[in-house]
Parts: C-alpha cells; sequence; structure tokens
C-alpha cells in the first residue's frame, strides 16, 4: 500500500467546505493508501487509521490588531502574501513539519487541499525538497470571478493569475470542481501542462437519512445551510452615511481593482424573504406557517437583527450560527424545501463556482429552489428532478415556485422527488475513486518520467 501526504490547512472537526470535502475523501482513500496528514489544528480528525500531524501558524494576533484598529489594514495586503489567507504565518512551520512527516513514512505523493490558496506553496516546496509528485486540489479557482471580484490593486489581479498558473506549471496534477472553471484556466496554459486537469466534484454521503419523510405539521420550513452574505449591504444603520465613514470607505477603496459588479444582496435572504411577504399577502391564512431557516451564519448578530427588523422579516427568517455537518443533513434532509443562492452577476455574465451544497441537496428526495446566475451551478442543476432555476434576484419566479409547493403540501400531495438515479454519480464513493486515479497517474507518470 502506497504512502500518500496530504496537505490540509482546514480539518475536521471545522465545517467549511474544504475540510468537509477533504476529511470525507481521505477517510474513503484509506483503502488504497496509508495516510499522513498535515493540518494546522491539534484537534484536527481523520479517522483512527491516518496519522495526523500538526503544526502551529505563527500568527502576530496582536500586531495585525494594531493595525487593523488604527485602520491601515489597507496596507496589510502589500506585505503579506495571500491575503486575507492567514496561509503565510503556517507556511515555514508547515514545511519543516512536512519534510519530517514525508521522510518518516517515505510518501509516494503529496496531496494539497485549497482552499485557502496560500496551502499550495507549501506542497510546492515539499515537491522541490523531497522530489516526489504533486497533486494540487484547486476547488474553486482563484480567478474565478464568483470567488472574488475585488483586489487590493490591479498589480494583485495579475498575481492571483500568475499564482495560479505557477501552480500549475509546478504540479504533476491540477483538480477543480468546476468544469467550466476548468476549461478556462486549461485554456491559458502551455500544451505541455493541459494534461494536468481533472474534474472532482464536490460529494454527499448517500445514507439512509436522505429518505426521511418531511415533517408531518402545518407548516412549511424553507432550509439554507452555509452562510449567507449580503447583510452589510442591506443593513440600514444611519452611520453609514456620516462624513468620517463615509470618507473611511471611499479610503480603503481607493486603489482597488474590481472586475466585476456582484449584487451582493441576493446573497442573504433579502429576496426570497420579499417573495414569502408576497405570497402572505394573498394567503392571509399562510400567516405564521411559512418560515425560512438559514444554518451557518458567521455575521454579527446585531447586524442581523437589524436587516431582519428593517425589512420586517424577522416573523418569516430566523437565522442560526453555523452547525456540524451530520446536523445540516439532517436538517436538509427533514426540510419542506431547499434554497440555495449566489450573488447575481450585473453583466449577466456566466459564472463558474458551484456550491457545495448543490450536491448534498441532490441526494435528498426534497424539492430545491435555486436562486443562482448562468453558469456552471445552474446548467448541472438544469434538467435534475424537483428543481426550480430563477435568477437570484427575480422575487416573482421564487413566489410562483413557492406558492405551488406550499400548496401542494397543505393539499396533502407528495412533496417529495426520486433523484435514487443521482446517488451513485454524487456519492463520496465515486468522489474518492475520481480521487484515488488522479494520485495514481501522478506516481505512474512520475516512476516513467513523463512529467520530469
Amino acid at each position: 500500500m502506497k504512502n500518500l501526504f496530504a496537505v490540509c490547512y482546514e480539518c475536521p472537526p471545522e465545517v467549511t467546505p474544504t475540510s468537509i470535502r477533504a476529511g470525507k475523501l481521505l477517510r474513503k482513500l484509506q483503502t488504497q493508501w496509508q495516510i499522513t496528514a498535515l493540518a494546522k489544528d491539534p484537534s484536527a480528525n481523520l479517522g483512527a487509521e491516518a496519522q495526523v500531524n500538526w503544526a502551529q501558524e505563527w500568527y502576530p494576533k496582536l500586531l495585525i490588531d494594531a493595525i487593523d484598529k488604527i485602520r491601515l489594514s489597507k496596507f496589510i495586503p502589500w506585505f503579506i502574501p495571500f491575503w486575507p489567507e492567514r496561509t503565510f504565518f503556517w507556511l515555514f512551520p508547515a514545511i519543516l513539519r512536512g519534510i519530517k512527516s514525508i521522510a518518516q513514512r517515505e510518501c509516494s505523493v503529496i496531496l494539497v487541499f485549497m482552499m485557502p490558496y496560500g496551502a499550495g506553496l507549501i506542497g510546492i516546496v515539499l515537491k522541490w525538497l523531497t522530489g516526489i509528485p504533486l497533486v494540487l486540489n484547486f476547488d474553486d479557482s482563484p480567478t474565478c470571478t464568483d470567488m472574488r471580484v475585488s483586489f487590493p490593486s490591479w498589480f494583485h489581479y495579475k498575481m492571483t493569475a500568475w499564482m495560479e498558473d505557477f501552480y500549475i506549471r509546478q504540479s504533476d496534477k491540477v483538480i477543480y470542481v468546476s468544469q467550466w472553471n476548468l476549461e478556462r484556466v486549461q485554456s491559458r496554459q502551455p500544451k505541455e501542462h493541459q494534461s494536468k486537469f481533472h474534474l472532482v466534484r464536490f460529494g454527499a454521503d448517500e445514507i439512509a437519512l436522505f429518505d426521511q419523510q418531511p415533517r408531518e405539521t402545518d407548516s412549511f420550513e424553507i432550509v439554507y445551510t452555509g452562510g449567507m452574505t449580503g447583510w452589510f449591504e442591506l443593513c440600514p444603520d444611519e452611520e453609514k452615511t456620516s462624513i468620517v465613514k463615509t470618507i473611511y470607505r471611499k479610503w480603503m477603496e481607493l486603489g482597488r481593482y474590481r472586475v466585476l459588479e456582484k449584487d451582493i444582496r441576493s446573497s442573504s435572504p433579502f429576496f426570497i424573504g420579499q417573495a414569502v411577504q408576497n405570497l402572505l399577502q394573498n394567503h392571509p391564512d399562510w400567516q405564521g406557517k411559512v418560515r425560512i431557516k438559514i444554518y451557518g451564519n458567521r455575521y454579527p448578530e446585531n447586524i442581523v437583527n437589524k436587516v431582519l427588523e428593517h425589512y420586517d422579516l424577522t416573523e418569516i427568517v430566523s437565522v442560526f450560527p453555523p452547525v456540524q455537518h451530520s446536523e445540516a443533513i439532517e436538517l436538509i434532509s427533514r426540510s419542506d424545501l431547499l434554497f440555495m443562492t449566489l450573488p447575481a452577476r450585473l453583466d449577466n455574465s456566466s459564472g463558474g463556482r458551484i456550491s457545495a451544497k448543490t450536491y448534498e441537496y441532490l441526494m435528498t428526495n426534497r424539492p430545491i429552489l435555486a436562486a443562482i446566475p448562468q453558469g456552471e451551478n445552474w446548467n448541472y442543476l438544469e434538467k435534475k428532478p424537483g428543481t426550480w432555476l430563477v435568477s437570484p434576484t427575480d422575487v416573482s419566479g421564487m413566489a410562483k415556485v413557492l406558492e405551488e409547493r406550499i400548496s401542494a403540501k397543505f393539499a396533502g400531495e407528495e412533496n417529495t422527488f426520486d433523484r435514487a438515479q443521482l446517488r451513485p454519480e454524487l456519492s463520496y464513493e465515486t468522489r474518492a475513486k475520481e480521487l484515488d486515479f488522479v494520485l495514481q497517474s501522478a506516481v505512474k507518470e512520475w516512476g516513467s518520467g513523463d512529467e520530469h
């Protein structure tokens, strides 16, 4: 059995999409590989069969907090690569710990899970120092305009594209979760690097829990899992118009380079909340029976409450902090409708991002309302059973779908959809086999001399 060395800056029990993906895949790979992993947290856990080492990041919290307090954080990206990522402060301890770990197990290949993107540099340096092949799992592309539309400067924007290309050319294989992004980045590479690209999408657990029946009540529960944004853009705080705050915002925006304009409000419950409000006006007997529940909020509670109160959404929308992944799965498996949204692109262009929750939602038998722009996510969901697609700001379109599904449930009609035929494709078993193929290919090609 070959040895795999995995770099996981974010690792279970953390609940980010990257840590969940890394944990699921590495546990599945343990039947083909002996796994040594490197994480930043001593509590990292990948199961009994994996050896998990950790390296503490050298993060100067007091210094960073002081810079932020005196309003000079604008200059930090000019001195700290990858900012606002903290991986810069993990590079040296991670590299030192990685060299030792690889030597102890005589590993055959290095696998780096990103985001954050700075972790890729750890893999590249370890490849240079140990002479073993490197597989970089990008997930989403750092140059995907769905992921990042604003940079500290034009120089930082160009450096991000250069970094992605540098990573690709220094690695032996690269992995993306979006076909759209994969092809976009692949097209700008020299011919000799284009064969490195592989698609390994996010996955979902194929377990019996997904077959649970909806709650037998006279209410209708709309569930969204994951952190929404747009709260600050919607916040009605009058202080935002003060002269001091206006000057400060303009100062922070000075010199920034924007590649795309998005309506961040659409990555919030604002528009679907309006859709429910409109429905309740037309169906007063539904008052108090339709609720939107959001699990995964990381924004300040006072900001969230101000927004909900200002737009009269307090009785409709409930917002909860992040929950463990297993709990999130149970919540979506017992919902009446699953909601997802990505920010509207104001130029109506197509986007390459595909949300990780797409696959978990599809693994259930619940109806899905996706308020998303045209692009990879739209294309993947289109024509899937029990899915409805609308633009992120289409209030009337959302209301129409909700009215149909709520009426169906209250009339006692079936509100579930058979997606059993999709489960093998969506499962982490399949994703692990795809990843194993990439890893085995990297080792085989390295051994035959094809990649060096």
